[in-house]
């Protein structure tokens, strides 16, 4: 597999496979093939990718889009504008748009299913620090650099939801007004995820 080299290795995000939520391996495309993993250095390096080749059309391509009145689910079909909670975008090498999903949950079910193959370009989820629980637009940050809160009273799109915030401290202030536990990117399992069920929540919290 070819090597990517570039200023991101001194940040810490090496070349090769790396790993994803849950410790799953996941490979993202970069500079004409290179892999990454889509674990929190990868998807974080995303964000500052103008060092890194910012003429390449993919890193142009992997910009966060904003979702519109007419903005579906990749796997139900519901409008993402209808319903509460934090959404996520996937964006894939080859592809002109990304895929939208109207929950974190589905998210982190797309993205670790072993069947997962595609070359993921970005993930974005947003910043329920900043924007409104009930109709969430805007303030897209890496998903790989985000925190997520698990167990809480709020309620996204498909029930029980991964609440996502850019700032440790808006993720601490949720905890104490709607309760959860506090995940970093890579320590979200399939178990927590189970879209059979919605996101199995804690009996301990």
């Amino acid at each position: 597999m070819t090597t990517f080299t570039c200023f991101c290795r001194q940040r810490g995000v090496g070349a090769g496979p790396a790993l994803g939520p849950g410790g799953r391996r996941h490979w993202l495309g970069l500079a004409g093939g290179a892999g990454l993993g889509v674990g929190f250095g990868a998807v974080l390096a995303m964000a500052g990718l103008a060092g890194c080749g910012d003429k390449s059309a993919d890193a142009r391509a992997a910009a966060a889009t904003e979702i519109t009145a007419s903005t579906a689910c990749e796997l139900d079909g519901m409008l993402l504008a209808d319903y509460p909670g934090p959404k996520a975008q996937i964006h894939y090498a080859g592809t002109a748009a990304p895929v939208f999903l109207c929950d974190t949950v589905e998210l982190f079910a797309t993205l670790l299913r072993p069947e997962q193959v595609r070359k993921v370009l970005a993930v974005y989820v947003q910043d329920m620090g900043l924007a409104d629980w009930d109709q969430p637009r805007g303030h897209w940050v890496p998903a790989g650099s985000a925190l997520f809160v698990r167990g809480s009273k709020k309620m996204g799109s498909m029930g029980p939801t991964l609440a996502s915030f850019a700032m440790e401290a808006d993720a601490k202030k949720f905890i104490d007004q709607h309760g959860g536990r506090l995940l970093r990117y890579a320590e979200v399992t399939p178990e927590m995820v189970d879209l059979g069920g919605g996101a199995k929540v804690d009996g301990r919290m």
